[in-house]
């Protein structure tokens, strides 16, 4: 069967292992002022970045994820990439929600600020709580982060609350997020793949980065 891209969440999900780092990569310069004051300008909205190691594995194991990796071609194929310790809010670990299974993890942003960095949602359960630190996927791609608490009200609506980074250009309500294993897309960083294995046993670990794609 022809292998299909983006990879889907699958590859993370399975990888026997865990994304050791899960953060932004900011584009700016940065100057400094003869006062001491440090000037930074932003060259674009950061993207995420990650970097994921396995555990020890057996030769067979080992050998089966170095041809995974293979598989994205350095860098020009794409994956669906999330934190691995964050598939669920923080409030409702292993999707714990307060409908239980009549909430599938997906609402509808309902409006946007101004400023593009806050944003309400709609179709939530009552009382659903956004913690500082939860992800959001916006539409298809857009990976968001948290850093305002919100609470929803009793018609499913909340308050606008501000996430990080700002939204991208070209978005707007509504628009599909989703709580439950947001991702965002990612290629592999060149020359990240490191795979040695032991001498005596054959054992390995296997660690590389990876960059959102846009």
């Amino acid at each position: 069967m022809t292998i299909t891209y983006p990879l889907d969440k699958s590859f993370l999900t399975n990888l026997p292992g865990i994304t050791t780092d899960f953060d932004l990569l900011w584009r700016q310069e940065q100057s400094r002022t003869a006062g001491g004051r440090t000037v930074v300008k932003d060259f674009g909205s950061p993207l995420w970045r990650l970097s994921a190691q396995t555990r020890s594995l057996k030769p067979n194991d080992l050998d089966h994820w170095r041809a995974r990796l293979t598989a994205l071609e350095n860098g020009l194929k794409t994956f669906r990439a999330f934190p691995k310790i964050r598939w669920f809010p923080i409030a409702y670990p292993k999707g714990s929600w307060p409908t239980g299974d009549a909430f599938a993890g997906v609402g509808s942003i309902a409006t946007i600020a101004a400023n593009h960095k806050a944003v309400s949602v709609s179709g939530f359960p009552a009382g659903y709580r956004f913690s500082i630190g939860d992800y959001l996927q916006i539409g298809e791609k857009d990976l968001h982060q948290v850093v305002e608490a919100a609470v929803v009200d009793e018609n499913g609506v909340s308050p606008q609350f501000e996430i990080r980074p700002h939204l991208w250009p070209g978005v707007t309500a509504p628009v599909a997020v989703t709580v439950k294993q947001p991702a965002c897309l990612m290629t592999v960083v060149p020359g990240s793949v490191s795979s040695s294995a032991d001498l005596g046993t054959g054992r390995g670990a296997i660690s590389f980065q990876a960059i959102e794609a846009r």
